[in-house]
C-alpha cells in the first residue's frame, strides 16, 4: 500500500490550495494497489421524503445486506510494475516475499534495491454492480497497471472485466463483466444525509468477501490531496485493505458514496474514512460511457486558506473564501482580472467558505463554462466572469504553504538586485535578511521576497516600513518562496 504523509492543502487542476493546517499521519488508499505477485493482500438519512431511512431498524442491517449485498462484488487484479534500479525502499517500494528483499538489498548497499524490468503485481479490491447487464463502478486505484481484471460474485460465479475507462483525479473507475439479469444496488443522493447519521459498508477487506461493517457519518465535503475534486464524506466505518471501490449505503439500501480512502499511521483502520460521493461517480461514469474521457475545469489560479488574521487584514467580516495567492499568466483567471490579494467568495453562484470548496466546484465544470465570481478587493465585493478551461491531467497536489502569525513585524529586508528583479520578473519586492519575533513564528524565512503589505506594493525598505506603521493590529504580506507565492498573515501590534 503507498502511503502518503496528509499535508492540509489541495489543488483543482489549476486551482491550488495551500492551507494553513498540517495532518499529522499518513494517507492511504484501502488497497494494495498491486502489490508484488507473491501474495495479494490478502443509516445515514435518504430524502427527507424517506424519514424512516434515519432510525436503527430492530433487526439491524440484515434487510439491506440480504437485498443488496448480492450487488457487491470482489475485483482481483493482475497485471505489471515497472522498476528501475534506483528504486528503494521508500514509498513506492513494492512488496518482497521474506529473503528475497534481503537478497536484493545486498546488491545495493543495503537501500533495498530491486533488479531493472517489470514485476508482477497483484491486488484486491471491491465493486458494486449498477446495471443488470454487467456495468461496475469502483474505484481507479483498484484496476490501476491491471493487465487482467477477475469479477466474482457472491454466488462464486467469476468473470473478467473490461476496464471501460477510469478518471485518476477523482478515483473512480467503471468496468464491465459479460453476464445479464444481475442483481443491481439503489442509487441515492450523498447531500440528503446528515452528519452523525447510520451508514453501512460491504467489501472486502483483506479478501474477506462481503463483509458488512458500520457507523456514523463524520463529516462531509472533507478536502484531501491528491484528490482535488471530490469533497469526500467522512465516516468511522470500518474500512481496510480491500474495501477500496465498495459501496457506502445509508439505512434506505441506497449508495450513496465510494470507500476510497482511509487516514492512519499504520496502513490499517485507525478510525477516519473517507467515501467519494455518488454523484461525482455519476458523472465520471456519464462522461466515460459518452466521450470515453473525463473533462474537468481549471482556471489557473492559486489559492489558501483565510484565517481570522487574514481577514482582518482584508477587511473581511470573518473568515471565509479563498484567497488568490498567484494567478497564472495567460490562464483563465488571468485574463478574466483575478489578482494576487483578491478573495473568492463566490464561484458560479455557489459560496466559497473555506479554499478547498473552489477546487471541487471549478474541476466539476466542463471546460468552455462561463461562470461568474464574486471577489472581495479593496474592502468591497467586485463581480467578474471566468471561462472555465481543460484541466491538465498531470495537475499537481499544492502544498501546505499556509502560515499563522502572532507578534511585532521583526524583519530585515534589502532591495532586489536587477539580476533577483529579472529572476522572479516582479516590479516590486525586498528580499528578507533577516527575521525574528512574530514574522520568524509566521513562518517567514531568509531570501523569502516580500511583494506587497495589505494589497500595496513594496518596492524598497522604506515601503514597508510605511506600509506597517498605517496597518492595524494585523498585516497580510505578500511573499515569494521560490516559484510559488502566498500570504503571510502577521500580527504587529
Amino acid at each position: 500500500m503507498r502511503t502518503k504523509m496528509l499535508v492540509g492543502a489541495l489543488v483543482a487542476a489549476g486551482v491550488i490550495g495551500a492551507g494553513a493546517a498540517t495532518w499529522h499521519g499518513h494517507f492511504d488508499a484501502p488497497l494494495n494497489d498491486a502489490h508484488a505477485a507473491i501474495a495479494p493482500s490478502t443509516g445515514v438519512a435518504a430524502p427527507s421524503a424517506n424519514p424512516g431511512s434515519t432510525a436503527l431498524p430492530l433487526n439491524g442491517f440484515t434487510d439491506l445486506v440480504k437485498k443488496y449485498g448480492p450487488a457487491v462484488v470482489n475485483i482481483n487484479v493482475e497485471g505489471t510494475r515497472k522498476v528501475s534500479s534506483d528504486e528503494s525502499d521508500g514509498e513506492d517500494m513494492p512488496q518482497l516475499p521474506p529473503g528475497l528483499d534481503e537478497f536484493f538489498r545486498g546488491f545495493g548497499g543495503g537501500r533495498g534495491i530491486v533488479p531493472h524490468g517489470a514485476i508482477p503485481m497483484r491486488g484486491q479490491g471491491s465493486g458494486f454492480i449498477i446495471s443488470p447487464d454487467g456495468y461496475i463502478l469502483t474505484n481507479a486505484h483498484v484496476v490501476e497497471n491491471a493487465d487482467r481484471v477477475t469479477v466474482k460474485l457472491t454466488d462464486r460465479r467469476e468473470f473478467r472485466a473490461k476496464v471501460i475507462g477510469k478518471d485518476r483525479q477523482t478515483d473512480v473507475a467503471l468496468i464491465k463483466i459479460d453476464a445479464g439479469n444481475l442483481p443491481t444496488v439503489r442509487l441515492g443522493n450523498s447531500k440528503d444525509a446528515n452528519v452523525g447519521e447510520w451508514v453501512v459498508a460491504i467489501g472486502s477487506p483483506f479478501g474477506f468477501d462481503n463483509s458488512v461493517t458500520a457507523g456514523i457519518v463524520s463529516a462531509k465535503g472533507r478536502s484531501l490531496p491528491d484528490s482535488s475534486y471530490v469533497p469526500f464524506i467522512q465516516t468511522d466505518v470500518a474500512v481496510n485493505p480491500g474495501n477500496s471501490g465498495g459501496p457506502l449505503f445509508n439505512l434506505s439500501g441506497e449508495v450513496i458514496g465510494i470507500n476510497s480512502q482511509i487516514f492512519s499511521r499504520t496502513g490499517a483502520f485507525a478510525g477516519i474514512s473517507f467515501a467519494i460521493p455518488i454523484e461525482t461517480a455519476l458523472n465520471v461514469k456519464d462522461q466515460l460511457l459518452k466521450t470515453g474521457h473525463v473533462s474537468h475545469g481549471r482556471i489557473g489560479i492559486t489559492v489558501q486558506e483565510v484565517n481570522a488574521g487574514l481577514a482582518e487584514s482584508f477587511g473581511l467580516d470573518r473568515p471565509r473564501g479563498a484567497l488568490v495567492s498567484s494567478v497564472e499568466p495567460g490562464s483563465p483567471g488571468d485574463k478574466a482580472g483575478l489578482k494576487a490579494g483578491d478573495i473568492i467568495l463566490k464561484y458560479d453562484g455557489k459560496p466559497i467558505e473555506r479554499s478547498g470548496d473552489l477546487p471541487v466546484i471549478v474541476g466539476q465544470l466542463p471546460a468552455g463554462h462561463t461562470a461568474s465570481v464574486e471577489v472581495w478587493r479593496n474592502h468591497g465585493s467586485k463581480d467578474l466572469t471566468v471561462a472555465t478551461a481543460e484541466a491538465n491531467k498531470d495537475a499537481k497536489v499544492a502544498r501546505n504553504d499556509g502560515a499563522a502569525a502572532h507578534g511585532k513585524l521583526g524583519i530585515a529586508v534589502r532591495p532586489l538586485t536587477p539580476e533577483e528583479r529579472s529572476e522572479i520578473k516582479s516590479k516590486s519586492g525586498v528580499v528578507v535578511e533577516q527575521v525574528n519575533g512574530a514574522a520568524e513564528r509566521a513562518g517567514i524565512m531568509p531570501g523569502d521576497v516580500v511583494l506587497s503589505i495589505n494589497g500595496v506594493p513594496v518596492k524598497s525598505p522604506e515601503d514597508l516600513r510605511n506600509q506597517v506603521a498605517k496597518s492595524g493590529h494585523n498585516a497580510a504580506l505578500l511573499i515569494q518562496r521560490e516559484d510559488r507565492q502566498l500570504f503571510v498573515p502577521v500580527e504587529i501590534g
